[in-house]
């Protein structure tokens, strides 16, 4: 591609492309997430998953700045800081962007929590930590709603093949527990 073809649209392209790949390591943490808590994974590997799971949720977080970020210069869209900031403060797509904003901010806190665990204690924290669905719910509606690339088969494909595995994933974690033994009488 020519410098002329694209001249304008680097600032636009760079964050559409930060913003596939924060997607997509979204997904990979939450699936990877959810079949921990599932225990469908053998006790030996949950040490390396757990590590797996956090280098890619810190992943995600610099893909989703960087998402954010790259959108200051694009010359179409000067979105400004509070574009990017603060939910519905943009004028393109004020709602489908709020959703990716509010996303970006439960995504730091919650997946930035990890490190605060233990001073909040282990059931808060897992509390917490539940709402990662929420961000990925979020970023999965931003990304259709706000993605100039939404209507494409190849991104409605790649969304659909990171949303299969983690829908199932929900659905053996909540499906999948058996009761608790009632207590004898």
């Amino acid at each position: 591609m020519s410098g002329v073809l694209l001249a304008g649209h680097e600032w636009w392209l760079a964050s559409r492309a930060a913003g596939i790949v924060a997607m997509l390591l979204v997904s990979v943490s939450v699936g990877l997430g959810l079949a921990n808590a599932a225990r469908l994974v053998p006790p030996r590997l949950r040490r390396a998953l757990v590590a797996v799971h956090e280098q890619t949720a810190l992943a995600a977080l610099g893909s989703i700045a960087a998402h954010a970020l790259l959108l200051l210069p694009d010359r179409w869209l000067r979105p400004g800081a509070a574009g990017i900031a603060v939910p519905l403060a943009i004028a393109y797509r004020p709602f489908a962007v709020a959703l990716g904003i509010v996303a970006a901010y439960l995504a730091a806190l919650l997946g930035l929590s990890f490190y605060v665990r233990r001073r909040i204690g282990p059931r808060l924290w897992r509390r917490l930590h539940v709402g990662t669905l929420a961000v990925y719910v979020l970023a999965l509606a931003h990304t259709l709603t706000a993605g100039t690339d939404a209507r494409t088969t190849w991104l409605f494909g790649l969304l659909a093949a990171t949303a299969a595995p983690i829908a199932a994933l929900l659905a053996w974690r909540v499906l999948g527990r058996s009761p608790a033994p009632k207590a004898a009488v």
